[in-house]
C-alpha cells in the first residue's frame, strides 16, 4: 500500500514542506527561502532566520498539502528535520511537527539532515538501491558516508575545519561577489584560467580521508591580500577557477579513494556544493576511468528541501524509527547518532 509522508524542513535558511509517496515520488515540494533577507549581511543571520520561520511554516505546510491534492487525513507520518543546523531555525521545524502529528494523531519520524540530503538521490534515481558512496558538501557539510543501507550509514571522512561551501562562501565574499557564494563561483570561474594558480590541496595524513579546506582558504586570502598591498590587478576568474579547481580535486579524488577501498561502484552527490558544475564534470570522468557510476540529484534536490527529508523519512517508517513529543533539536548531531 503506498505511503505519503510529509516532510518538514528548517535547519538554516529555508522554510520547505513537502509531501513524497513511497519515498520515490514527489506529490508537492514548497521551499520558502530567504537568501535575499540575508544577502545584505552576507551570511545567515540565525535570529532572522528562526523569525522567518515561525512567519512562514503555516503556510508552506498548507501549500504543499495543496500542491500534493491531499490533507493531513492522507498522510501516513510526518518527518522533521531535528538535526544538524542552526538551533533556532530547527526548533521551529520540530515544535510545529510535533504539534501537528499530535494534532492529527499521525507518526512523527525524526529526521538527519545529512541522511536527508542522500535521500535526496533515491528521489532522483529510482533505481538507486545501497550500498553506495555518497559525497554529502554544503555550507555546513562536507562528508564522504557509506550508505550501507535506507537507514544505515557509516562516516568515512569529514572536514576537519571549514565546510566546501563555507570556504566557497568565505572567497566569494573577498573577492566581492556576494552571497550565496557558490554559484557565484560557479559561474565567475567559467571565464578563467583553473591552472593560473596551484593553490594547496591538504592531504591530513596517508591513511585519512578526511578534508581540511581552511588551508586553501587561508592562501587565497593572503594572495589577495598581497596583490592589494602591491596594487596590482586582480584577476578574479583565476583566482574563482584555480581555487574551485583545488576544492573540487581533494572532494573527488577523497571520493574515488573511498569507493576503492570499500569496492563500491556507485558514487551519489548530495548537499548544495553538488550542484557545481566543475564538481559534476570532474567526478563524471574519474568515475568513468575507474569504471564507476555517478549519479546526482538536480539542483532544487540539492539545496535544503523538505523532499528529501519526506524520502528519509518514509524509510525511518518503515524501519519504526518514531520519536514522541519529547523529540528535541540537535545542532550537533551525528549521522552515526
Amino acid at each position: 500500500m503506498d505511503k505519503l509522508i510529509l516532510g518538514i524542513e528548517s535547519s538554516c535558511d529555508e522554510t520547505a514542506a513537502a509531501v513524497v509517496k513511497n519515498g520515490r515520488e514527489v506529490l508537492s515540494n514548497v521551499i520558502n527561502t530567504q537568501i535575499e533577507l540575508h544577502k545584505k549581511y552576507g551570511g545567515v543571520v540565525p535570529e532572522i532566520a528562526s523569525r522567518k520561520h515561525i512567519e512562514s511554516i503555516d503556510a508552506v505546510v498548507g501549500e504543499a498539502l495543496d500542491n500534493a491534492g491531499v490533507t493531513i487525513n492522507d498522510i501516513d507520518a510526518v518527518a522533521v528535520t531535528y538535526g544538524p543546523g542552526l538551533v533556532g531555525a530547527l526548533l521551529v521545524g520540530v515544535s510545529y511537527a510535533k504539534a501537528y502529528a499530535y494534532a492529527a494523531k499521525k507518526p512523527l519520524v525524526p529526521v538527519h539532515h545529512i541522511k536527508g540530503h542522500i535521500a535526496a538521490n533515491f528521489i532522483a534515481h529510482k533505481e538507486l538501491e545501497p550500498p553506495f558512496i555518497c559525497l554529502v558538501a554544503s555550507g555546513g557539510h562536507s562528508h564522504i558516508v557509506l550508505a550501507e543501507d535506507y537507514t544505515k550509514f557509516k562516516i568515512l571522512a569529514r572536514t576537519r575545519d571549514d565546510a566546501a561551501g563555507e570556504a566557497f562562501d568565505k572567497i566569494a565574499r573577498v573577492l566581492g561577489l556576494g552571497y550565496p557564494g557558490g554559484p557565484l563561483i560557479d559561474k565567475l570561474a567559467k571565464d578563467g584560467n583553473p591552472d593560473a594558480f596551484k593553490f594547496p590541496r591538504v592531504r591530513i595524513d596517508k591513511d585519512s580521508l578526511d578534508f581540511s579546506f581552511s588551508g586553501v582558504k587561508t592562501s587565497v586570502i593572503n594572495y589577495l591580500h598581497k596583490l592589494e598591498q602591491n596594487g596590482e590587478v586582480v584577476n578574479k576568474a583565476d583566482v574563482a577557477a584555480s581555487f574551485q579547481n583545488a576544492v573540487t580535486d581533494v572532494l573527488c579524488t577523497h571520493t574515488i579513494e573511498a569507493c576503492q577501498m570499500y569496492n563500491i561502484k556507485t558514487v551519489a552527490l548530495a548537499g548544495g556544493v553538488a550542484s557545481n558544475s566543475n564538481l559534476r564534470d570532474k567526478m563524471s570522468k574519474l568515475c568513468k576511468k575507474e569504471n564507476i557510476s555517478v549519479l546526482y540529484p538536480p539542483p532544487v534536490l540539492c539545496t535544503d528541501n523538505a523532499a528529501m527529508i519526506a524520502s528519509c523519512g518514509y524509510w525511518g517508517y518503515l524501519n519504526n524509527d518514531f520519536a514522541d513529543l519529547s523529540l528535541n533539536a540537535v545542532p550537533s548531531l551525528s549521522i552515526e547518532d
